[in-house]
């Protein structure tokens, strides 16, 4: 969208903001580099980068914790999920921030009902179901993708012919809902960014790091990975017996296996987490609070 922006295919935004959790693969944040040198900057749209740390905050035991859905095993052997609120907290709090700050109204003045900003979300074609108003009379959503009839095909083929095809998807570097593909890219393109995900999987084990120095335990495992063993053990290169039998008792389908390798479909965004999926809401099975 920032590039049909900046071509006039489409109208000329006043800014575009990217939600950062401080977490991301060093391709996106090169990426991002890349796209205010070259497409924003030159075309006079700033580029504002609402951030946080997710990673440093889920390990400081006294920051609020915000939490990460971490595969957990219980103490009773059964597998769970933790809560997922990271994608209000690290991308849609941020990014209302930052709009109620290009508004000229911060937290918590209140914004006149004549004043809004028109917020284009980039949802394709192939994930109109996520197209939805937003929960604030300050912010009105427009999906200008689906309003062309591109799909995602439609936007790699675009980004293609800019020069762009190496996009790299935006998602948290130690995201629990990558797949095995994921993960084996990262542990073989990227030794770096490995070690850092298999350190941050070996430190979560006890999950809640700010419950955890009050004394409330979690009464069980945490872990990265769907199989619920160390990340750098985890069966990535194969899908074992057991790790099936645990994702049909989770999502009760044959047709879901697929997620063990490609990961939950719908992308990374703040209209469109992979954590949003129905079937992968979960109770905090033992998480102290």
């Amino acid at each position: 969208m920032l590039a049909l922006s900046a071509e006039e295919v489409l109208p000329k935004v006043d800014c575009a903001i990217f939600a950062d959790t401080g977490w991301e693969p060093k391709a996106v944040y090169a990426h991002l580099d890349r796209l205010e040198r070259e497409i924003a900057k030159p075309t006079g749209i700033p580029l504002r980068v609402a951030s946080g740390n997710i990673r440093n905050d889920a390990l400081d035991p006294d920051h609020r914790f915000a939490s990460m859905p971490l595969h957990i095993l219980n103490a009773d052997g059964k597998a769970g999920m933790t809560r997922r609120q990271c994608t209000g907290e690290y991308k849609i709090k941020p990014i209302k921030k930052k709009v109620r700050e290009l508004l000229g109204y911060p937290y918590p003045a209140r914004i006149p009902r004549d004043i809004f900003v028109e917020q284009w979300v980039g949802i394709s074609t192939d994930e109109f179901h996520h197209a939805k108003d937003a929960d604030v009379k300050y912010m009105r959503n427009r999906h200008p993708l689906i309003e062309l009839g591109w799909s995602r095909a439609d936007c790699v083929k675009y980004l293609s012919s800019r020069g762009l095809a190496d996009t790299p998807k935006s998602s948290c570097l130690g995201c629990p809902f990558h797949g095995n593909a994921q993960w084996r890219h990262i542990r073989n393109t990227s030794p770096g960014e490995w070690a850092d995900v298999v350190a941050f999987d070996a430190a979560i084990r006890e999950g809640n790091a700010r419950a955890n120095a009050g004394g409330n335990r979690l009464l069980g495992q945490a872990f990265l990975h769907r199989s619920r063993v160390s990340l750098d053990e985890a069966p990535i290169d194969h899908v074992t017996a057991a790790e099936r039998a645990t994702l049909q008792q989770e999502l009760g389908s044959d047709d879901d296996i697929a997620l063990l390798e490609e990961g939950v479909p719908d992308g990374c965004s703040p209209w469109g987490c992979r954590g949003d999926a129905e079937a992968l809401s979960r109770d905090d099975f033992g998480l102290a609070t």
